[in-house]
């Protein structure tokens, strides 16, 4: 039995909480690849991902490239002798990157795959009301997401849950998946099933401003539902007008009550403790929203110090 050598490659905090289990489980992590550091925010100040932050602190050689085919970066990566890689969101690389290691280049990606490939698994997951997900290893192609399976686990989604929620519970089971797919590619006992596509497949599309506004003319399920799995990041918003103000606001929580009423779709309807919007079918009830240059609050917050008049409308 071969010992491993790891790289691994990934940049936000999903991907840290996969490579702590690595580290925990004793695997040789010979170097992590992650994003360049960028300029963010007003004061532009130099933002790193959580991925190098987690290697700097646990002492892990730490590449940055921001070409992946880069002469110089090739020959950094090949003189690691990784024998295996391993990928959790991270970009897609070149053949000659995911060809290098002897044992191959493995992905772990948050849905049960074949569907929801692509950039956003578990917020689609959820605005498409899926009753469960999971998370799948498969070894890296040419195309994005489409490589044999090696391991899967599903879970149920419950029906209140929100994105933020079950992005934790998919890195504990997807932590778990990668061991798995490790200890098996290690003892030289692991199966591969390809997989094949249908028109059926569901696709996690990048999200976008226009695919996280609220459309008030859906059914408040589906409202519902897009609340939930784009919160907390990078929320549903939609546009309140109420006489000649109008504000861009984001939705970070809500609940839907199915009720029959007459009022027009996106009428808003407050008191000094509640706060909802007349759906097709019932009511969705704002829970957590914030207006721009304020912090986020509760709506008993908002409705402490503002007041809607009768015509507010949510466009």
């Amino acid at each position: 039995m071969e010992k491993l050598r790891i790289v691994f490659m990934g940049t936000p905090d999903f991907a840290v909480g996969i490579l702590d289990t690595i580290l925990s489980n004793n695997y040789n992590v010979v170097g992590v690849i992650t994003a360049p550091d960028k300029p963010a925010g007003r004061g532009q100040k130099i933002n790193t991902s959580a991925v190098k932050d987690y290697a700097l602190e646990k002492g892990v050689k730490i590449l940055q490239p921001t070409n992946l085919k880069d002469e110089a970066f090739l020959s950094e990566l090949k003189s690691l002798d990784a024998n295996c890689q391993v990928v959790v969101a991270f970009r897609m690389l070149p053949e000659v990157v995911w060809k290098m290691p002897k044992f191959g280049t493995f992905n772990l990606h948050a849905s049960l795959l074949p569907n929801y490939r692509g950039a956003a698994p578990i917020n689609w997951a959820i605005i498409n009301g899926e009753t469960k997900t999971g998370v799948t290893t498969f070894f890296i192609d040419d195309k994005i997401d489409t490589g044999a399976i090696i391991h899967s686990a599903e879970t149920p989604i419950e029906p209140t849950e929100n994105v933020g929620q079950l992005h934790d519970r998919l890195m504990i089971l997807g932590s778990t998946t990668v061991i798995e797919t490790l200890k098996a590619i290690e003892n030289g006992t692991v199966q591969t099933t390809l997989q094949t596509d249908s028109p059926e497949i569901k696709t996690a599309y990048k999200l976008n401003r226009d695919n996280c506004k609220i459309d008030w003319t859906k059914s408040g399920e589906e409202i519902f539902n897009l609340i939930r799995g784009l919160s907390p990041y990078p929320v549903a918003w939609n546009l309140i007008q109420d006489g000649e103000q109008e504000w861009n606001v984001k939705i970070y929580e809500a609940s839907f009550e199915k009720e029959n009423h007459s009022l027009a779709i996106g009428t808003i309807v407050s008191t000094k403790k509640e706060m909802k919007i007349a759906v097709s079918d019932g009511f969705i009830h704002i829970l957590s929203i914030q207006f721009p240059g304020k912090k986020k609050m509760t709506v008993q917050e908002l409705l402490n110090g503002m007041k809607f008049s009768s015509t507010a409308m949510a466009l």
